[in-house]
């Protein structure tokens, strides 16, 4: 049986350029003589669609394109992702299903099954999980068609009560298809090879794996579409980050006309779960997602041009050379906004970059506009000592200057905060926390010094003293980010601890850390999420970010 897998790149709510994509992929596959086209979960309005799925309008408009890509599967199957109506008056109005046309028709409808709830999903408020499960008959072959989470339901502590595979296997299938919207995260990768791989030990069956590809705002899609035959060889692997349209031929004996990738025994069983924080783990993963994060989020929005604030410093100097990489350098304007705190070495640091990348630049001193301030203020402020107050002046002055540019030219904001400052607190709002998207968000300090000496791998971008000289911010004499936090190889560790393994303060402890240090930090953490509750959305590249993925009371007091 020869079948395409279509890993593309949709846009949520699009359905007319979804479509055409859908429909171009078909009429490639059909050239080819393909038997079945396989596409992602929810490919018809892109995933995820949140509470659009709440409008009625929404819904009709994923029923008409299904109509529309029925007219061209006469000769080739075609199986695409897409919300269905629930018929039945009890539970959810919809089910996340897997549509399968053949001869201008809907042959088989599958629905999910395990519906995620954790992290950045909340597929039970949308959706009710399956209650019908059954093979597809198509051209001789039996095949078990599962969505995404469906296959994720292995080991000793399932998280669902129902794993739809075994019941499946009571109808004894041929071959296992599972299409999917798994997002990025640095170790997820590998965990999708060895999960795919322990479905196929576990029913002795090939099963072909279709993802999703793209960045929806802060989640991105990474592809890496996979093939495994029974032998749980890995025979065909698409691209990362990429769209491609791969065709494969499965084999009566549940082999692959294709050259084995990876055999069975060189392909982990084991999830990927790093017990301490490794600063370089798949470090080009990382940069290529947040490239195709900050692309994506301009094309889809209809930006085109970004705007940032150039210090000098190794976060703004990464974020300015990663857009330059995703929206061309002429697209990509720095502002130095240098006070009279701030080094020479950074100005000259900062104006180098520019030089070096290409894109343009301004100078705008903030001297005059922060004496200002301090006169207007002088008779509220009664000669107190100068403390923070002070510091987040210089910060906001800067960020109502980046504003005001971005408004009268219609630039889009792109934030430098790097996750090590956001979990702390060690930011302004409304000052450098401002922004359109957090580039960095997800970035521990140490991932942001491994992006740069990745990004210099080739030839030095990132001029070399902005990477060895201390971080800081220069709101204040002689000022360094050490005075306010602890060294960042420690911090990153116990924040690594906190955020991505969830380890609380006794388990942290009994790692060997400094209680009082393991209390300050998480206290800080804690303290500051009425910040992180105001901040830009931040491209996902780990498997804990701020933002929809952890939700913390604003006035929690769990340390206290």
């Amino acid at each position: 049986m020869k079948i395409f897998l279509a890993q593309q790149n949709y846009h949520i709510g699009n359905f007319e350029k979804n479509l055409d994509k859908i429909i171009d992929a078909i009429h490639v596959a059909k050239s080819k003589n393909a038997d079945l086209i396989v596409f992602s979960e929810m490919s018809i309005c892109g995933y995820p669609a949140k509470d659009f799925l709440d409008f009625k309008d929404f819904i009709d408009k994923c029923y008409n394109s299904i109509e529309k890509i029925k007219q061209h599967a006469d000769t080739i199957g075609v199986i695409v992702g897409s919300p269905d109506r629930n018929p039945v008056k009890e539970g959810k109005d919809l089910f996340n299903a897997a549509f399968f046309l053949y001869q201008n028709e809907i042959k088989s409808i599958a629905h999910k099954t395990c519906l995620p709830n954790y992290d950045v999903f909340d597929e039970y408020r949308y959706f009710e999980p399956a209650f019908t499960w059954n093979v597809i008959e198509f051209k001789g072959k039996k095949i078990a068609l599962t969505i995404c989470e469906d296959i994720w339901n292995l080991g000793d502590n399932p998280l669902y009560r129902i794993c739809p595979m075994d019941i499946l296997m009571e109808q004894q299938p041929d071959v296992m298809i599972n299409i999917s919207a798994s997002p990025f995260d640095y170790t997820h990768a590998d965990d999708r090879r060895a999960t795919i791989k322990a479905n196929v030990l576990k029913y002795k069956l090939p099963l072909l794996y279709c993802n999703a590809v793209g960045s929806q705002t802060e989640i991105i899609f990474d592809g890496v579409s996979l093939c495994f035959d029974k032998d749980a060889n890995l025979c065909c692997e698409l691209s990362q980050f990429k769209e491609e349209l791969k065709e494969v031929n499965l084999n009566d004996d549940g082999t692959f006309d294709s050259p084995i990738i990876k055999p069975a025994a060189v392909v982990s069983t084991a999830l990927l779960d790093p017990l301490e924080f490794t600063p370089s783990l798949n470090i080009q993963q990382v940069y290529d997602a947040i490239i195709l994060g900050i692309k994506d989020y301009f094309t889809k929005m209809g930006f085109t041009k970004a705007i940032i604030g150039s210090s000098g410093g190794i976060d703004s100097a990464v974020t300015i050379a990663l857009a330059c990489a995703a929206l061309e350098k002429e697209n990509v304007r720095a502002v130095l906004m240098p006070s009279e705190f701030s080094s020479s070495h950074s100005i000259s640091d900062a104006e180098k970059l520019s030089k070096t990348l290409g894109n343009p630049y301004d100078i705008i001193p903030i001297k005059n506009i922060y004496e200002a301030f301090l006169k207007e203020l002088d008779p509220v402020f009664n000669n107190l000592p100068f403390n923070i107050a002070e510091e987040n002046i210089q910060s906001r002055t800067r960020g109502n200057l980046l504003m005001s540019i971005a408004n009268k030219f219609g630039y889009i904001l792109l934030n430098t905060s790097n996750k090590s400052e956001l979990a702390t607190g060690y930011g302004t709002l409304y000052g450098d926390m401002a922004g359109g998207i957090g580039v960095l968000g997800d970035c521990y300090k140490l991932q942001v010094y491994e992006l740069a000496k990745y990004i210099n791998s080739e030839k030095e971008i990132i001029p070399e003293n902005i990477i060895t000289k201390a971080p800081s911010a220069e709101l204040r004499p002689g000022q360094k980010d050490i005075d306010s936090l602890p060294p960042y190889d420690i911090l990153d560790q116990i924040l690594y601890q906190y955020i991505e393994r969830i380890q609380g303060p006794v388990e942290i402890k009994e790692m060997g850390y400094d209680a009082e240090l393991v209390d300050r930090i998480l206290k800080l953490v804690n303290r500051n999420e009425y910040k992180r509750n105001q901040f830009c959305p931040i491209i996902r590249i780990s498997p804990k970010a701020f933002g929809t993925g952890r939700r913390m009371p604003i006035v929690g007091n769990y340390l206290d």
